[in-house]
């Protein structure tokens, strides 16, 4: 099916009839016969879906009428290679990016899904990683978290070609984070598929940071060894048009506590359709942070299911859109065990002509009772042009729970304005510096020590470009 009838109402939710993203192509990608034909069954049940529109609730204020997928296609399994440039190499690039983070536990790479390295100093009884092909309970492991697949999910399951897994060991106490970086790097029209799961054992401790970036754009353009033009900022730099499909599962264990920070950083052309979803176990605790800073049209869903009494959740994400960027998130907080805790709070920032979506449902389930579920979106509104969207909303099914939600939408304060101008700062200089203020508290909040400083330093950047 083309773009005309993608774009367009009641032809848009027939059946599409996908030329690259076949049953075919996907049962191609080499793998155990459970795979291929996991592949195969995936994309018959993505191609005879109706394709979401943005009349779609889960879809309202979304840029999904402009996807055309028939511009993409699934990059194929053959090991990968960053491509050149005249600067230091790729690799180099990337190195420096992990060694900015400090000491690691373990360390994953993939080159537009195709896994590259694989790096660990901790013994596999503590710690296992590498492809969940090769692991003993892999058939179980892919979609334990993610049950119900549906749309892009279903994408990704189909053509994903090498799931990775964090298996950390029961009672396992792993000091320094592991890093999963995935590097996207080919060519416009790749659409790339990376599928990550981190299973916390019973009463472990342990740090996961994923990193989606592109090759040329965000963290890596912006190191010293950056092949950008003298004195053009990164998100500037001509890039080709990609999709990339990120999904990421966390079983957090009884009495387990894992933090983990999820970074994107992908080029001003690329489309992000990204999932997190996460079960928390009795007494066990998840503290996520995500930050996105790139993507021409980013969103990302985050799904958190409170399964195990007195398990916690807390949510925290950071985001800053410029020029026409629209960056999109979707929550649910899932309370189904008694005395559960999740503890929300996404902010950003638009400028320019872009635009920002904030929806979100905090749901208590009968039986959930004395749960404890908080809800907070702050948006800042720095240009007329720009627009931010807050939609949180309430399902409770107890009596005997707390549950409060928050949001604001609103340009710069302007009384801190006024008093930063009356103390001779000027007016562009100000605005700056609220900004910054503004990400300040929340970029405190980053669970990982080398996450905190790296997310610290690229929100007050992207912000101190604010009008420069």
């Amino acid at each position: 099916m083309g773009a005309e009838a993608r774009g367009s109402g009641l032809l848009a939710r027939e059946a599409p009839v996908l030329s690259t993203f076949t049953p075919e192509n996907a049962a191609a990608l080499p793998g155990l016969p459970w795979l291929q034909q996991r592949r195969s069954a995936a994309a018959e049940a993505f191609s005879s879906a109706p394709f979401p529109v943005e009349k779609d609730e889960v879809w309202r204020y979304s840029r999904i009428d402009q996807l055309d997928l028939d511009r993409f296609h699934p990059v194929d399994a053959a090991p990968k290679a960053p491509s050149n440039d005249p600067g230091a190499s790729s690799s180099d690039r990337v190195h420096s990016l992990v060694s900015s983070l400090g000491p690691r536990s373990g360390l994953l790479v993939t080159i537009d899904g195709v896994l590259a390295t694989v790096a660990t100093s901790v013994g596999d009884d503590v710690l296992t990683l590498g492809r969940v092909t090769e692991h003993d309970h892999a058939e179980a492991l892919l979609g334990s978290v993610v049950t119900d697949p549906r749309e892009f999910l279903l994408l990704n399951d189909a053509f994903a070609v090498d799931p990775l897994i964090i298996d950390i060991g029961p009672h396992a106490n792993i000091d320094a984070p592991i890093v999963i970086v995935h590097v996207i790097s080919g060519a416009g029209g790749d659409a790339v598929f990376p599928r990550t799961i981190v299973r916390g054992g019973v009463a472990s401790t342990a740090a996961v940071i994923e990193i989606v970036v592109d090759i040329n754009a965000g963290l890596l353009a912006d190191l010293p060894t950056s092949s950008a033009p003298a004195g053009m900022p990164a998100s500037d730099v001509g890039q080709p048009e990609r999709l990339v499909v990120p999904v990421t599962e966390l079983q957090v264990a009884d009495d387990a506590s894992l933090a983990f920070v999820s970074v994107q950083a992908l080029g001003p052309d690329t489309w992000q359709l990204a999932h997190q979803a996460s079960t928390i176990g009795t007494d066990a605790t998840l503290k996520s942070f995500a930050v996105a800073l790139g993507g021409g049209y980013a969103r990302l869903r985050t799904d958190s299911a409170l399964r195990g009494s007195a398990g916690t959740s807390m949510l925290r994400a950071a985001f800053i859109g410029r020029n026409d960027q629209m960056l999109d998130f979707r929550t649910l907080q899932d309370h189904l065990a008694p005395r559960t805790t999740s503890d929300l709070l996404f902010m950003g920032a638009v400028a320019d002509s872009s635009h920002s979506v904030y929806s979100g449902l905090i749901r208590v389930r009968r039986g959930a009772v004395k749960s404890d579920a908080m809800q907070t979106n702050h948006n800042l509104v720095l240009d007329e042009g720009a627009h931010a969207d807050s939609v949180p909303n309430l399902d409770i099914e107890e009596n005997d729970v707390k549950c409060s939600h928050a949001s604001t939408v609103g340009p710069v304060d302007e009384d801190q304005r006024y008093y930063l101008e009356s103390r001779g700062v000027e007016p562009d200089v100000a605005e700056r510096l609220i900004v910054a203020g503004f990400f300040e508290n929340i970029a405190d909040q980053v669970p990982v020590d080398g996450a905190r400083s790296m997310i610290g330093r690229a929100l007050a950047d992207r912000s101190g470009a604010f009008g420069a």
